[in-house]
């Protein structure tokens, strides 16, 4: 895959690299395309056990591509952005493989919600992240979704009041990165982490990531009945009695994916 977006595959782990550069990686309409259509693919490819999206340039994402979103100022434009965008958005959390976040330089608004949106995120220490949207009239609404799951409510509310920009280190305080490392390191760390989740078993690890998604939603009586029905249909899989007698023997176990 070339141009606009990159794909890299290595020892079960798919690295999509965010190529605009000189745009400072916003997400256009064919960007976010092409980086649904990778995810789309990848769900059915079975050599694959972990995603992560990286970024060329100086920045990991600006957000939308305000001039694009300029150049056609139609109503019926904004819904298909919006739309395009919210189903990437989504395509990320039902993707049955763990999605990491490399992030450098700014995440901004749409950048920020592609940060929230993924499993994990691991952040150089010069990474800032911000929903600037309200100083530009524009309230960012579809980032507030994901970053309203991602972080506590009332920091989600002074990020997207405020607009300012957080640190990385503010950000991990805050739930929306789960590492934070010096910048030299973000790939090898990033890619540490994504090669610690690909050893596990990835029928285990797609069975657990939709759970968490789907109970995150319930009331807690609810929330328990539906995992403990996804125990209990774990618990048949060949690659939990593969691990269960794998740890009782004191040996690694072999997965399946079954």
């Amino acid at each position: 895959m070339t141009g606009i977006l990159l794909r890299s595959d290595s020892d079960s782990i798919a690295t999509l690299t965010l190529n605009r550069p000189a745009a400072r990686n916003a997400l256009s309409m064919g960007l976010m395309e092409a980086l649904d259509a990778a995810l789309l693919a990848i769900a059915d490819d079975r050599s694959v056990k972990v995603v992560i999206i990286a970024a060329n340039g100086p920045a990991f994402c600006a957000g939308h591509d305000l001039r694009e979103v300029r150049a056609t100022p139609t109503r019926a434009a904004y819904e298909a952005l919006f739309a395009s965008c919210s189903r990437l958005m989504q395509r990320i959390v039902r993707l049955p493989k763990p999605v990491i976040a490399q992030v450098h330089g700014v995440a901004t608004a749409a950048g920020c919600q592609l940060v929230a949106s993924a499993d994990l995120a691991v952040a150089a220490d010069t990474a800032r992240f911000a929903t600037p949207g309200v100083d530009i009239g524009l309230f960012c609404s579809t980032p507030m979704v994901a970053l309203s799951r991602a972080v506590g409510r009332k920091a989600a509310m002074e990020m997207l009041l405020t607009g300012d920009m957080v640190p990385a280190a503010r950000a991990r305080e805050l739930g929306l990165v789960n590492r934070v490392v010096p910048e030299s390191d973000l790939q090898a760390a990033t890619r540490a982490l994504a090669s610690q989740i690909a050893a596990k078993s990835p029928l285990t690890v797609a069975i657990g990531k939709e759970a968490f998604y789907r109970q995150i939603e319930m009331d807690l009586a609810s929330a328990y009945d539906f995992a403990s029905e996804v125990m209990t249909r774990n618990m048949m899989a060949r690659d939990a009695e593969e691990g269960i007698e794998a740890f009782l023997e004191k040996r690694t176990p072999q997965w399946v994916g079954a």
